[in-house]
C-alpha cells in the first residue's frame, strides 16, 4: 500500500473494541481511501466495554466522522448512540456509527455482511433452517437479517446466564411475530437438542468469540459426530482464518467458511455510510481477502 498523506483536513474513522490489533479493517479502509483519493484515515483503538462511554465522548468531541465497533462493545454502543437506524434498533447492537453534525447515529451492517458471505459460499438460506451459536450483537444481527431474507427456521443456542438472554428472548418473539421464520432459543449445553437441530440445518454458524486469537485452542463443539454430512459450518471469526471449529469440521468432511467476507461486506457498507461513496470491493477483495 502506498503511503497516505495526513492533512489538517483529514477525516478520522476507526475501530473500537478489544482486542483490535489483529484487525484487517485499517488495511481495507485505508487502501480504499487511497484508491479513491479520499482524505480520510482509519485507526484502531483498543477499548473495553467499561471504558467505551469515555472513548465515545472523546471521539465525539474530536469530530470523528464515524467508527466501527467490534466485540465486546456493540451492545453498549446501542445504549450510547443518539439515534439508531431501524436495523440497529431491532437488533439492539451497533457496529457502525456515523457522526451527523455531532449526533452519533448507530447502524448495524453485520447481518447484511454475513448474508452476502453466505451467497459467496454458494448457499441460499431461503426456506432453509439455520443453527446459530451465541446471543451477542453479531448473532442477533445475523438472526434478524436471515429471518428477513426468508430462512424457514433459526435455532439459537446460547448460555441461559448470558446477560443477553432476555434480549434474545425478545428477538425470538419479534421474529416469530413479524416474519415467516420460526425462531427458537435453546440452552447451549443441551447437546441432544443441538444434534436434532443440526440434522435439519443447512448451516451451523459460530457467532461467538470462542476460538478467536489469542485463545485459538477452543471450540464450542468438539464432537463432530453431532454434525450431519451435508452441513456447512461457518465461523464469524477471521483471526485465525481457520478456527478450531472450522478445522475439526473440515477434517470431518464438511464445507466451511470464515468471517473474512462478512468483514469485507459489512465494512463496505460502513464505508458508504461515512463517505457517500461505494468501496472498491473487488480491488480490496483481491488484495486482502484471497
Amino acid at each position: 500500500m502506498n503511503s497516505i498523506s495526513i492533512t489538517g483536513r483529514t477525516g478520522l474513522t476507526g475501530l473500537l473494541g478489544s482486542p483490535v490489533s489483529h484487525s484487517l479493517s485499517p488495511l481495507m479502509h485505508n487502501e480504499a481511501f487511497r484508491i479513491l483519493g479520499l482524505d480520510y484515515v482509519y485507526l484502531c483503538f483498543d477499548v473495553k466495554e467499561d471504558r467505551l462511554e469515555e472513548a465515545v465522548k472523546g471521539l465525539r468531541a474530536c469530530g470523528i466522522r464515524g467508527f466501527n465497533l467490534t466485540m465486546p462493545d456493540k451492545n453498549r454502543m446501542a445504549e450510547l448512540a443518539d439515534e439508531l437506524s431501524p436495523a440497529a434498533e431491532i437488533i439492539g447492537a451497533v457496529n457502525t456509527v456515523v457522526n451527523d453534525q455531532g449526533r452519533l447515529i448507530g447502524h448495524n451492517t453485520d447481518g447484511v455482511g454475513f448474508l452476502r458471505s453466505v451467497q459467496d459460499a454458494g448457499l441460499s438460506i431461503a426456506g432453509q433452517n439455520l443453527t446459530i451459536l451465541g446471543a451477542g450483537g453479531a448473532a442477533t444481527a445475523i438472526c434478524a437479517q436471515a429471518a428477513l431474507d426468508g430462512a424457514a427456521a433459526i435455532r439459537i443456542f446460547a448460555r441461559p446466564q448470558s446477560r443477553f438472554h432476555q434480549r434474545t428472548l425478545e428477538l425470538v418473539e419479534n421474529i416469530n411475530r413479524n416474519t415467516g421464520c420460526r425462531a427458537e432459543l435453546w440452552d447451549q449445553a443441551d447437546l441432544a437438542a443441538l444434534k436434532k437441530s443440526l440434522e435439519t440445518s443447512l448451516l451451523l454458524i459460530n457467532a461467538t468469540s470462542v476460538g478467536m486469537a489469542p485463545d485459538t485452542e477452543h471450540s464450542l463443539i468438539e464432537d463432530m459426530s453431532l454434525l450431519p454430512p451435508s452441513l456447512t459450518v461457518a465461523d464469524i471469526i477471521y483471526n485465525p482464518r481457520e478456527t478450531r471449529l472450522l478445522r475439526l469440521a473440515r477434517e470431518s468432511g464438511h464445507k466451511t467458511f470464515n468471517g473474512m467476507y462478512m468483514l469485507l461486506y459489512q465494512g463496505a457498507e460502513a464505508f458508504r455510510l461515512w463517505t457517500g461513496t461505494e468501496m472498491p470491493v473487488e480491488e480490496i477483495r483481491g488484495k486482502y481477502f484471497t
